[in-house]
């Protein structure tokens, strides 16, 4: 059989190859991992979390990069292009990269089926291999014990928060759910976690294992004004002394109240790997004023203003809904949403009705695609009331809010990367 050579080939046989997205498990991916060459020799940061993973992940990436250190971040799902879930040194693979990291996972697998995702992570491990960065930031894709990113031994890894959600793969109640996220702590190394209220099972497992767990709110934390903030931190977890403070810090690029959460996660790992990857003062500010991560709270210029963000949780939604309330006064809001069928679209619904005034549903693609008049049936179902409309896909039914938009007003599009992508990928094109 020839192999792909062009990216979206290899994309498609990937995706034709596996009809199964998710199969849950590590023999596989390990098997075809100790076939492929030797790992990097680098500073492993793992990512995991319901919600910050991206935002977690893009401020190491920033702060690093600033530092000077060489840097690979896998990340995902991507937004308009592949290319975007594999970053060397900020930029993003390039076709030829990903080509070569495929076909090198395709000669290494034999006849062990992958999935689409774990074909994906061990590309990009791949990539990195090649490119020997000084740090590697994976972000798990989902839950974290049985997620093909675990394969890897973190140095480091962080949990970011712990909700509800994937409950079909992860279980369905918080202690569940905060099971599989610690799967991604290691014995004897640092794991931190940026929920203020992690459930027992979190600490519980970090505890077995040995695990060095940081909690945010009780070994590290934060404070601020309007003007700036500060970070805190104690000497080590669960224990009392002197503390560490930086303060006059400037708030991060990214927007939203919670990225302070993020924040103060990311300082607590890179000071738990100083030893190894010292980063300065001036590094950390220069890479909070820089990161970007499109779809997270991203307001763009114009009027009327547009918001875009993936939220697809009750989670996030209530993290945007407390955002867009801090934005200022505006007439009206016009919501484009268009959502999963797996996901909680009742509990999304109850956080943000009280900051919509009209409902612009959209169709989304692929068997877990909620089409609009379904999940117009399924708000109705939750009394959000206002204005309600359908229309077959998310760049419709942006088209139709800017044409209803008032220039004082302000559109939100949410629920899910799909909704979003559509909507930017109508935005970049209108542009150019």
């Amino acid at each position: 059989m020839s192999l792909p050579q062009t990216l979206d080939g290899w994309l498609g046989l990937l995706e034709q190859r596996h009809g199964q997205a998710i199969r849950l498990g590590l023999d596989r991916v390990q098997t075809v991992r100790a076939a492929l060459g030797a790992d990097p020799d680098a500073v492993l940061i793992t990512v995991g979390g319901t919600n910050g993973k991206g935002s977690t992940c893009a401020m190491l990436e920033a702060i690093l990069l600033a530092e000077g250190y060489r840097v690979g971040c896998y990340t995902s799902p991507h937004l308009l292009r592949y290319n975007e879930r594999v970053r060397v040194n900020g930029v993003d693979a390039s076709d030829e990269q990903l080509i070569a990291g495929f076909a090198a996972v395709e000669a290494a697998r034999g006849d062990t089926p992958l999935t689409y995702f774990e074909h994906g992570t061990l590309a990009a491990w791949e990539v990195f291999r090649i490119a020997a960065p000084d740090v590697i930031i994976l972000e798990v894709g989902l839950g974290g014990r049985l997620d093909a990113v675990n394969v890897f031994d973190a140095d480091c890894a962080i949990v970011t928060s712990v909700a509800m959600d994937h409950m079909d793969y992860l279980g369905d109640t918080r202690e569940a759910i905060g099971f599989e996220k610690a799967g991604i702590f290691r014995a004897g190394r640092p794991a931190v976690c940026g929920d203020p209220q992690p459930p027992a099972s979190l600490r519980e497992h970090a505890e077995a294992i040995g695990a060095m767990l940081w909690i945010s709110g009780r070994d590290f934390g934060f404070g601020g004004d309007q003007q700036q903030w500060g970070y805190w931190r104690y000497p080590a977890p669960g224990a009392r002394g002197a503390l560490t403070k930086r303060g006059g810090l400037a708030y991060p690029a990214l927007r939203g109240a919670n990225q302070l959460l993020n924040a103060a996660a990311v300082f607590t790992a890179l000071d738990t790997l100083r030893s190894r990857i010292p980063v300065s003062m001036q590094a950390i500010r220069q890479g909070l004023m820089l990161v970007e991560v499109p779809g997270r709270f991203q307001v763009l210029p114009g009027k009327p203003t547009v918001v875009l963000d993936v939220a697809h949780n009750p989670q996030a939604a209530g993290v945007l809904a407390e955002n867009l309330g801090g934005m200022g006064f505006y007439p009206e809001t016009w919501a484009v949403l268009g959502m999963m069928a797996d996901k909680d679209v009742e509990g999304v619904a109850a956080l943000m009705r009280h900051r919509v005034d009209h409902w612009l549903l959209a169709d989304l693609p692929g068997p877990r695609g909620l089409d609009a008049e379904s999940l117009a049936a399924r708000l109705h179902a939750a009394e959000v009331g206002g204005d309600v409309r359908c229309f077959a896909s998310p760049e419709q039914a942006f088209a139709a809010a800017r044409k209803s938009a008032a220039e004082g007003d302000r559109i939100v599009a949410f629920g899910s990367f799909l909704t979003v992508a559509d909507v930017l990928a109508a935005i970049r094109a209108e542009r150019h």
